[in-house]
């Protein structure tokens, strides 16, 4: 990587991370005062696997509804392209553990799920392409490797 890229992503290397892994990714402050703290969320090894999308779009529906369960302040949480993982953006709170706790709690309500929230044609756009049992397996792996979090290299 010669020049700095302004995607803070771009910048990272990515054949040097270790999956799966929780980082705050950066902070950024408002004229008001108030931080946004923005946590990359990584569930696959980059460039060696992915998650399949079916799963994928189950997971961030489960995730996106049940997270605010069990932390306040959360902004969103969305997949990241490559489909390695997810962006948590949250709002006045630099908890890192608080954050991982979260996480996995949100996880065990992907566990405990009997079906995908908002999965029709009225509240999502792609409503025909989920799996309840690919966002399990996803979370099953994850939280199988959970003292692994806080390593990234």
């Amino acid at each position: 990587m010669a020049e700095k890229m302004n995607v803070e992503s771009f910048n990272l290397d990515h054949t040097k991370v270790k999956a799966p892994y929780v980082r705050l990714v950066g902070v950024t402050e408002g004229s008001s005062g108030d931080k946004v703290y923005k946590y990359d969320i990584r569930f696959k090894q980059p460039n060696k696997e992915h998650m399949e999308m079916s799963g994928l779009h189950s997971i961030e529906h489960l995730m996106a509804e049940n997270i605010r369960n069990h932390m306040d302040n959360v902004l969103d949480i969305g997949p990241m392209g490559c489909q390695t993982g997810f962006y948590l953006s949250i709002i006045n709170n630099d908890n890192y553990d608080e954050v991982l706790d979260a996480l996995d709690k949100t996880l065990q309500d992907v566990l405990a799920a009997g079906e995908v929230p908002a999965c029709n044609e009225v509240q999502c756009g792609w409503a025909a392409n989920h799996s309840l049992e690919g966002a399990k397996e996803i979370a099953r792996e994850m939280l199988g490797k959970r003292t692994e979090w806080h390593e990234v290299f």
